[in-house]
């Protein structure tokens, strides 16, 4: 399986998180990062996208540079357990698959694919990883490539 990793762009400020919009900043970022998977050997066929404002904004445009569907996920939220994205995962069939969601989620959820440890790993606004598989578990991916805003 391939799966790509990306962090939301740069959000304003909002009373409710969940609530935050991408900053024209952020716009940029995402539509930047977009244009480089487009160019990517391997270009996602499907995303899962965070259901916070911020994620959704990033997934639609990288959606619509790369032309291909978004589904929200419930289970890809900031804090939630990487365990249940990794069940997901599992059940799968997309590859290559882009995952849009926020820190510290994307961090931990990297490392634990890369290293099998939650420590987590730094994400700036709008970047992405590449992960390459051959099952989907602890300590079972290889960073490909790395995308940059």
């Amino acid at each position: 399986m391939k799966l790509f990793i990306m962090r939301h762009g740069e959000a304003g400020r909002h009373a409710q998180d969940d609530q935050r919009e991408l900053t024209d900043v952020g716009r940029q970022q995402v539509a930047r990062v977009a244009a480089q998977l487009a160019e990517s050997d391997s270009r996602p066929e499907l995303i899962w996208c965070s259901p916070l404002v911020r994620a959704r904004q990033t997934a639609a445009i990288v959606a619509e540079r790369l032309n291909c569907p978004v589904k929200e996920k419930l289970f890809i939220t900031p804090d939630d357990d990487p365990a249940r994205c990794l069940d997901a995962l599992l059940a799968s069939t997309a590859s290559p698959l882009l995952l849009v969601s926020h820190m510290p989620l994307v961090g931990v959820l990297t490392s634990l694919l890369t290293d099998g440890h939650r420590r987590g790993a730094a994400f700036m606004t709008a970047q992405a990883v590449l992960l390459s598989m051959p099952i989907v578990g602890p300590g079972c991916a290889d960073l490909k490539n790395q995308f940059f805003p």
